[in-house]
């Protein structure tokens, strides 16, 4: 019987390993050399695992709403709002294009076998079943929860949530930074991009390499969990990078209930019915399983957040049921000029995000990329709701993609944006408010915007690969140029004698946060002081739209900033036990195994090699976001890249991609990218079929 089984096993239909192969080069960059999109889709999905574990595969429980099934009840909440949104997109899997279905497919497969061969990392009961319908889901657009849990606070008359969602205060750390550099301005005469988002160092950006004979061969970043999971890279014929923007993409309106009637809403002249909808959801209880449901309801023009006071409260988002994402991506990633790579921009299937682009033939662009409603009425932001009556109230069509910023080979040969709005993504071409769509943000430039700017254009020389990585390691912090002066004229006018050593320290300072400078510590400590009072005016001239990269400048409250910095002295020497300790003896980047001085700071201090840390037990400050995965590309007739991801291939500890490239960061340098054939066979250093039995 035994011989018999064997002879006559099934195949397992998620063994695609024969179908695609896998070469890590240094440091363990996977390229992943598949016959077809479906293996391609596999292998992608076998090495994130390899890589990251079950966080993968728990991802997709999580999108298809069977958490709690694995978990228990305490993971129940996410798996009702993933089950509502699986309905609404049910039996429109077929209306994606053949080729992102094979890698939706592929990426379920890949995830299934992984979970058979391995179900020692996963917890028991955990499925092998995944679908590429439920993969499709990470990719599916929702309502932003975040705007009805402010709006609702601010109705009931609670405290407001923190602003998570766009048009509202970011933290300055977050976000990215992307550089486009025309043949004009180049060594080479080819194009050049810079890619380098700014994320915590858990956020998953994954190197790799992903290439199907005659229909793919894209470098890039693809986030864990997913195949299409906001994505940057290049391939032959052009590249693009992403940095965040802030764009209205929702309204939260209010209707009034049909009078007598139940669960009805006075729209048009007439009373329609909302939809209801109960999903249930069943959750580990012990060795079997309960149950518990909710009830969700929505309106012809989008969920019901609230009913109260007669009225029924309703959030029309933008990204409601898209379900294209992953396509326009893949169309993205086959690209081979410029022309079409912008048909696949113009699906608007994904809802943000500036795209700064390069290529081969020698163009860059920039476009601020939005869904972007055409409002009938003012912005109210998501603080108030607007009172309709009927559908012509309601925003019912986007800004065309056409319509959106946008700047073609810029004169000055640059472009560049690190999340500010467009309006200056070009000095010599800035854009005029009058002339873009009504709800694009006001002109705004941060300080880490004004220091790319001064480092792009303060020089006339002509920039190499090298170069443009150079200036991006750059660790010049501007608001030190922009207020140290008042503050140590402040220090002279106080007579504060105790202050001696700090005000002699400050001016001997660099005003960078290089590892070996000696001030940079004391000077932040002074800004946090300096700046901890809400409200308060910190400079002497506020940022002006009139002067974009001279303000702001000086300081608003010299008495404030004598008395702030008085208290950072002696802090800095009770932490650190003198008041001229290095930027990189405190500020570290540390792995198990590791611990190197690093360099960078905050994007509020004017740094563009923006970091983030965390307090270790030991006092010291170890790099837990901010600069992580960088990616400079020229795009000749092969392109040339070199690259570093800070943290490494690998989450896991104990894998030999942990943290391995964090000296290479911390030293500020990049290793060479291999992409032709003859490069990844030259680094290779492991080769195998994903999921093949020995």
């Amino acid at each position: 019987m035994l011989l018999f089984a064997l002879l006559f096993q099934l195949p397992d239909p998620n063994d695609l390993s024969s179908r695609v192969e896998i070469i890590r080069t240094a440091y363990g960059v996977p390229h992943i050399r598949a016959q077809d999109l479906k293996a391609y889709g596999y292998g992608l999905a076998w090495i994130q695992l390899e890589d990251y574990g079950a966080t993968v595969a728990q991802g997709l429980l999580r999108e298809r709403g069977t958490l709690a099934r694995v978990f228990g009840h305490d993971s129940i909440e996410s798996d009702f709002l993933a089950r509502h949104l699986a309905t609404q997109v049910r039996g429109r899997y077929a209306e994606l294009d053949q080729p992102t279905r094979e890698v939706y497919e592929g990426f379920a497969a890949g995830v299934n076998r992984y979970v058979r061969l391995h179900p020692g990392e996963f917890a028991p009961g955990f499925p092998a079943d995944f679908s590429g319908y439920d993969v499709l889901l990470r990719d599916v657009g929702g309502p932003d929860p975040a705007a009805a849990r402010r709006f609702l606070a601010r109705l009931q008359g609670g405290p407001r949530p923190a602003a998570t969602s766009p048009g509202e205060a970011a933290d300055p750390n977050e976000g990215s930074n992307a550089w486009a550099l025309a043949p004009s301005r180049t060594a080479s005469g080819h194009a050049i991009l810079l890619r380098n988002p700014h994320l915590a160092w858990d956020a998953g950006y994954y190197e790799a390499h992903a290439t199907v004979p005659g229909v793919l061969d894209f470098y890039g970043d693809f986030r864990i969990g997913g195949p299409f999971t906001v994505i940057g890279g290049f391939n032959r014929a052009l590249g693009w990078a992403t940095t965040n923007n802030s764009s209205p993409q929702d309204a939260i309106y209010a209707l009034d209930v049909a009078p007598g009637l139940v669960d009805q809403v006075l729209l048009d002249g007439t009373s329609v019915p909302l939809q209801h909808e109960t999903v249930t959801v069943d959750y580990k209880n012990g060795p079997g399983f309960s149950t518990e449901s909710r009830e969700i309801w929505r309106s012809p023009i989008g969920p019901v957040i609230y009913r109260g006071n007669g009225m029924v409260y309703v959030l029309r988002a933008t990204g409601d049921g898209e379900i294209r994402g992953g396509e326009q991506f893949l169309r993205m990633m086959r690209a081979g000029s410029l022309a079409e790579w912008k048909d696949a921009m113009r699906m608007l299937a994904r809802a943000t995000s500036n795209f700064t682009y390069a290529d081969a033939a020698g163009n860059i662009f920039y476009v601020w990329n939005a869904t972007l409603p055409d409002f009938p009425h003012p912005l109210n932001g998501d603080s108030a709701a607007i009172k309709v009556t009927s559908t012509s109230q309601v925003w019912t069509r986007l800004v065309p993609w056409d319509s959106l910023p946008q700047l073609l080979n810029p004169k000055g040969g640059y472009l560049h944006n690190e999340n500010d709005p467009p309006h200056f993504t070009n000095l010599q071409q800035p854009l005029d408010p009058a002339k873009l769509p009504v709800n694009v943000p006001p002109p705004a430039l941060s300080l880490r915007s004004q220091l790319a700017l001064s480092l792009l254009t303060g020089t006339r020389k002509k920039l190499k690969l090298e170069d443009v990585v150079r200036l991006k390691h750059s660790y010049r912090m501007l608001l030190a140029e922009r207020v140290k002066p008042d503050l140590i004229a402040a220090l002279d006018s106080s007579g504060a004698a105790e202050l001696r050593e700090a005000r002699e320290l400050l001016t001997r300072w660099d005003n960078t946060a290089a590892p070996d400078s000696r001030g940079a510590v004391l000077f932040e400590a002074w800004w946090r002081r300096y700046t901890a009072a809400p409200g308060a005016p910190r400079y002497a001239l506020p940022w002006s739209a009139d002067d974009p990269v001279g303000t702001p400048r000086g300081l608003a409250d010299k008495t404030r900033a004598v008395a702030a910095l008085r208290e950072a002295a002696a802090e800095v020497t009770r932490r650190y036990g003198r008041l001229d300790v290095a930027w990189g003896e405190v500020h570290r980047v540390r792995f198990p195994g590791k611990d190197y001085p690093v360099g960078g700071c905050g994007g509020d201090l004017g740094c563009f090699r923006v970091l983030q840390f965390r307090q270790d037990q030991d006092g010291k400050l170890a790099a837990s976001g901010g600069d992580g995965w960088i990616l400079a590309v020229e795009f000749g007739k092969v392109p040339r890249a070199l690259s570093v991801l800070a943290y490494g291939e690998s989450a896991r500890s104990d894998s030999p991609y942990h943290g391995d490239q964090a000296e290479l960061f911390a030293k500020g340098e990049l290793k060479p990218v291999a992409f032709t054939q003859a490069d990844v066979e030259a680094q290779a250093v492991k080769r195998y079929r994903p999921g093949q039995q020995p």
